[in-house]
Parts: structure tokens; sequence; C-alpha cells
């Protein structure tokens, strides 16, 4: 069965389009998150250790990178609409083949591949909305798919939690199979192929993946890719580091801690609104550098009064909740510009945005416990080394002042 239609710009439907892409950003960080409740049952259910459990959902980050790193480049060559429905109907099958996994071994082999037919979903529904916009309606409709990825990994371990009280760990997945059945359908119906032929690049995987090695010379391309990148090595420190802060250096229960986070959480979404509205207005260099400065000063605020020894519970959540209320505004700024920069070839330019958010998240998360035990400073130190890394990149290689990715009616 052909599963491509001809190309043509949403004229209509787009609100249908935007809601189809934001379900496949969000399945993925639903499919890391919404298990980790029953991680105990998992393991009292295979008769293996919480660190083989664990090992899945490094498969799964490892999957989702690696998709993500392929599947773009592949999908310039070979158009989107087809990746994306096999992507969401592998996704059905691999959860379920998690939730009757037999073995531990089986489970995390599922889980692996399960990222990656994930990965499908986030890296082409972005190349979609590159095909389909342009200039500050892109910008706007990425930092859309920026607030819904980053509203799913709040609320998955919540939802997670309420499957878990009606059934076993398997249910979870379960419920995944069904939410990537849902997407397929929604695909089918929904998302048309946003790449004709003759804007595809001939020649396969070989010419794809050399297509992404010629954005890799592109000086400013790496320069917020790393931007990107470290912001969201600063973001996976919090998140690895902040159970210890505040549970055990300040005392708070898991309920208490999982609203400080769900509040953090919200400063990130409402700065993404933000950045929606200001799309268009103000150029999209300054809102990432704005997000920059607001991360870099939180960050340094924090330690300079951990190192006087002030270390209250107030001045600690107000200062993390800075870090994440600016992330909100440097990652969809940071996608949009990166987009626009490699729009000759936005299926590899995506995969590359995935694969370094990925790679960069999986190394920064165990560094603030690295010395053994995770601190309130170890974490600060952290989190504000990838914050620097991040403003030293946008400085030194990214250059925001030249104006690069902006639409040309802001171009100087």
């Amino acid at each position: 069965m052909n599963l491509r239609v001809a190309a043509a710009p949403p004229r209509t439907g787009s609100g249908r389009l935007i809601m189809v892409l934001g379900g496949l950003s969000a399945v993925s960080p639903f499919a890391i998150d919404m298990y980790a409740p029953g991680f105990p049952q998992i393991a009292t259910s295979f008769g293996s250790s919480g660190t083989a459990v664990q090992l899945s959902l490094t498969a799964c980050l490892i999957g989702l990178a690696v998709g993500q790193i392929v599947l773009g480049p592949v999908s310039d060559a070979r158009g989107r609409r087809g990746l994306l429905l096999a992507g969401s109907a592998l996704f059905t099958v691999f959860s379920l083949v998690c939730a009757l996994a037999p073995s531990i071994a089986v489970f995390d082999v599922a889980r692996l591949l399960q990222g990656v037919a994930g990965g499908a979903g986030i890296v082409i529904g972005r190349a979609v909305v590159s095909d389909q916009f342009t200039g500050a309606h892109a910008a706007r409709q990425l930092a859309t798919l920026s607030v819904i990825g980053s509203t799913a990994p709040v609320l998955a371990p919540v939802l997670g939690g309420l499957v878990l009280g009606l059934g076993s760990w398997r249910l979870v997945f379960v419920a995944l199979a069904v939410t990537g059945l849902v997407l397929f359908a929604a695909v089918w119906a929904w998302v048309p192929e946003s790449l004709p032929a003759e804007r595809r690049r001939p020649g396969g995987l070989p010419a794809a993946l050399a297509a992404m090695g010629g954005l890799l010379r592109r000086r400013e391309l790496v320069g917020y890719l790393l931007v990107m990148g470290c912001g969201i090595g600063a973001l996976f420190a919090y998140i690895s580091g902040s159970p210890f802060v505040f549970q055990t250096v300040h005392g708070l229960s898991p309920t208490a801690y999982s609203l400080v986070f769900a509040t953090n959480a919200v400063g990130t979404v409402a700065a993404g609104v933000l950045f929606g509205r200001l799309t268009g207005r103000v150029r999209l260099n300054s809102l990432l550098t704005i997000g920059v400065i607001i991360t870099a000063v939180s960050l340094a605020t924090l330690v300079a009064l951990l190192a006087v020894g002030v270390s209250t519970f107030p001045t600690t959540w107000a200062c993390l909740f800075g870090l994440t209320f600016g992330f909100g505004l440097l990652l969809p700024a940071s996608i949009a510009i990166i987009l626009a920069i490699g729009d000759d070839a936005p299926g590899a330019a995506s995969g590359m945005l995935g694969g370094t958010q990925f790679v960069l998240g999986a190394a920064a998360a165990p560094l603030p416990g690295i010395l053994g035990t995770t601190t309130a400073m170890s974490t600060a130190v952290v989190v504000l080394g990838c914050t620097l890394l991040s403003a030293a990149a946008l400085v030194a290689l990214a250059r925001p002042w030249q104006g690069h990715g902006e639409p040309a009616d802001q171009q100087r």
C-alpha cells in the first residue's frame, strides 16, 4: 500500500496538524517517565535488580537519540508521512512487547526499539513544521510543540501512578500501545506528506548523512546546537539532583517535592507561552539570549548563596524556578533558529537537534552525584557549569548579534 500523498501546505486543519504533531512529541516523554513509579514492581516481577530495571530507561533514551539522528535525515530522502506512520505503528508494537515481556532482557531490548520508534514522531514532527510553515509562524508552532514536550514529563509519572492504581505495571505499556494506535490513526487522517518528491534529497541514507555532515560545517549551527544541548544538560542535571536537594536537604515529602517540581515545570510552560506571544515582535536571537541570561544568573545566584551559607528552601526554589523559566525561552528559540539555518535539510537538522538533546542530557544527568553524594552545592555547580557552557557557545559560536535564523523581515 502506498502511504504517500501529495504535499500541500495545510491551508485548513493546521490546528489538527499541530495537535497530532504535539501528540507525537509528547508520547516519547510519556514512554520515558510514565512507568517510573512501577520500578519496584517491575524488579519484583522479573526477579531482577533495580539497576537492571533502570537500564531499561537508559535503553529508551539511547533509542530516542539514535532514532532521531538516523530517521531525521532519512525522512529528507524518503518523505515524512510514511515514516511517521511506521514509527507510530512500531511504537504500538514494541509497547505491547514491553507489556508482555517474559524477562528483563526482552523488556530492555523492547524499550530500546520503542525509543527508536518514538524518536520518529519527535524528529519528523519538527521537520513537518519546517516544511509547512516559515518565519514567525513556524517559530510559534515549534513553541507549541516545545510547551507540549515540556509538560509531558510532569504529567507522565502522575498518570503512571493512576494507572498502577488500577493494575500491574504491564498496564502502563498497554496504555502506551493504545496511545500509539490512536496516533497512527491521527497521522493517517490529518498529516499529509509535507515533502514532495522534487524537494527530497536523493541517494538514500548515505546522502542524508552527508547532508548532516554538511550542516555540521556551519559554525553558527554548531553553536546553536551547543546552546540548546548544554541547556538540556542543565535541565537533566536539575531533574536528577533536585529530589535529593528538596527531599534530603530540605526535608520535603515525595508529595511535596512533586508539587515543587510541577510548579517549576509550570515556569517552563509559562515561558513557552510568552515566547509564542512575543515571536514576530521580538527577534528570536534576543529571546534566546534573554533565556540564556536568566538561566545563568539564576544558578550563579544559587551557587553564591550556598557558598556563603544561605541554604533555605525558598531561595533554592526561587533560583531553580528561574532556571526552568529561562529554559522555556531558550528551548523554543534555539529550535526555531536551528531549523531555520538548516532549512535546506530540515530532517537532518531536526535529527541532529534531537540527538544533541538526549546525548548531552544523558551525559549531564549523573554528574550531580559523581563524587558519591548528591548535595545542593554539587547539583547547583553542575547546573551552573552547563548554563555557562551554553552562554559560552552562544557568544563564541552562535554569535546572535549576526541575526542567524531570523525571519527575513527581522534580519538586520
